[in-house]
């Protein structure tokens, strides 16, 4: 490899980390050289390579200085053009799902079917639709109302609308102290203050929740992403007295719900349950769902409207066929099963770390001396995308020393490889041959 491109790699780290900070003074590059035991003209190179990502601006006459980037940071070696592998993004469409589910909606492409599939749709979708996600998101003793039910374009925009519905502008929601970044960028966009809730390994802590001065929260309690872990049962009911007592409201993000345990959702009637066809199906074609209490049902329904999220008419009659003949539950079966391959597969490469072996990713607490900035950018040399623990966190403070690896998008022997190069970048040293 290219030793300037590392080095670069290994000063952009330490600027994500905070350690180089924006209006910093680079040393000039002859001290930088001898420093580092580098040659003159590598030197030079890691400085331009700074400059090329937008990390640092040179001024004649007076240096090299770092800048705040105003573009996210481009891996080093990741070459322009080069397929990469996607460890970043769960999206898990197995080999035969395509197949089926163009079999499942063949009929939907007769005009006099079709017809119907044209015209636009409301908030409450169709009733046929309703039935089916009312079936789908059943739980355990719970059974959403079918008249309860909205639809929207997806999970994202399901969230988006319970948040918008719940939280006024300049309000505070509780969150995980991890959670899903698009929450985060949700709530940037809706001028809400996130409040980061302390968690341990069952979950939100009741007495954090009972301290965080809000009056809505939002929780993934199955599979949570991205640590993988599921709040057990008797951590629910605390949460649920929390809720109750305090008269909060919750908005539980069930979208990995399908591959993990029939656990009830939490607080029935002040709970908001998100779910929706992307990791079940494919996020290419795909509808989202809120089943909401009774009290809240019009003020959703209104966040939905405005913010232009209804589901499309095409795609809720491909959703209810595939709702309704098999093929969902069919493929939602064989992404369990895969699920856990591909964790037995992770576990054979990183070690067996905790969390569930159901999730479709993987939080994996790096060694020292590395950060997951740095650990970031090295893996991407090798063309290997992954997620630094500061994507999830909320508030204050540093992030933990991990990444996420997203387990679902390669092909199993790709994903192998891939897991075994980065445990071998994780056993090396990444500061060998050089001193900052």
């Amino acid at each position: 490899m290219d030793e300037y491109r590392w080095i670069a790699d290994a000063l952009a780290g330490e600027i994500a980390a905070g350690r180089l900070q924006p209006g910093d003074q680079l040393p000039p590059q002859r001290e930088f050289a001898r420093r580092n035991g580098i040659a003159n003209s590598t030197a030079a190179r890691v400085y331009k390579e700074l400059v090329r990502r937008g990390l640092a601006v040179g001024e004649v006459g007076r240096g090299t200085f770092i800048r705040t980037a105003d573009r996210p940071i481009e891996p080093a070696l990741a070459e322009p053009g080069n397929a990469k592998i996607d460890l970043e993004l769960n999206f898990c469409i197995l080999p035969g799902q395509a197949a089926l589910l163009a079999e499942s909606t063949g009929k939907l492409l007769r005009s006099d079917v079709m017809s119907a599939a044209l015209r636009p749709v409301g908030v409450s979708g169709t009733p046929g639709i309703r039935a089916a996600a009312a079936e789908m998101m059943a739980r355990e003793k719970w059974r959403p109302n079918p008249d309860e039910i909205l639809c929207t374009g997806n999970g994202r925009q399901a969230i988006a609308a319970a948040i918008a519905a719940l939280v006024p502008v300049g309000g505070r929601l509780g969150v995980e102290a991890l959670t899903y970044p698009v929450v985060k960028a949700i709530a940037t966009r809706l001028g809400i203050t996130l409040v980061p809730l302390q968690m341990d390994d069952a979950g939100v802590i009741p007495e954090a929740l009972s301290a965080a001065r809000v009056r809505t929260v939002y929780l993934q309690p199955t599979l949570h992403n991205p640590l993988g872990v599921t709040m057990p049962l008797s951590r629910r009911d605390q949460i649920n007295e929390v809720l109750c007592q305090q008269e909060m409201y919750a908005i539980e993000d069930n979208i990995y719900g399908f591959l993990g345990d029939d656990l009830p959702p939490l607080a029935p009637g002040r709970t908001i349950i998100v779910d929706s066809l992307s990791k079940r199906l494919a996020p290419g074609l795909t509808v989202g769902f809120a089943a909401v209490p009774p009290l809240l049902l019009e003020q959703v329904a209104s966040a939905v409207r405005s913010g232009g999220w209804t589901a499309q008419h095409f795609a809720i009659e491909a959703a209810t066929r595939w709702l309704t003949d098999g093929t969902a539950a069919q493929i939602e079966a064989a992404k369990r099963e895969d699920a856990f391959l591909r964790q037995k597969i992770a576990d054979e490469h990183l070690g067996v770390v905790a969390g569930e072996r159901r999730a479709y990713h993987r939080w994996w607490t790096l060694p020292e001396p590395w950060r997951a900035e740095t650990f970031v950018a090295a893996a991407a040399r090798h063309g290997i995308a992954i997620t630094p623990a500061a994507a999830f966190a909320v508030g204050p403070g540093h992030a933990p020393n991990a990444v996420r690896i997203a387990l679902s998008a390669p092909h199993l022997d790709t994903l192998a490889l891939a897991l075994d190069t980065l445990a071998q970048i994780a056993r090396s040293d990444p500061y060998e041959g050089w001193d900052m």
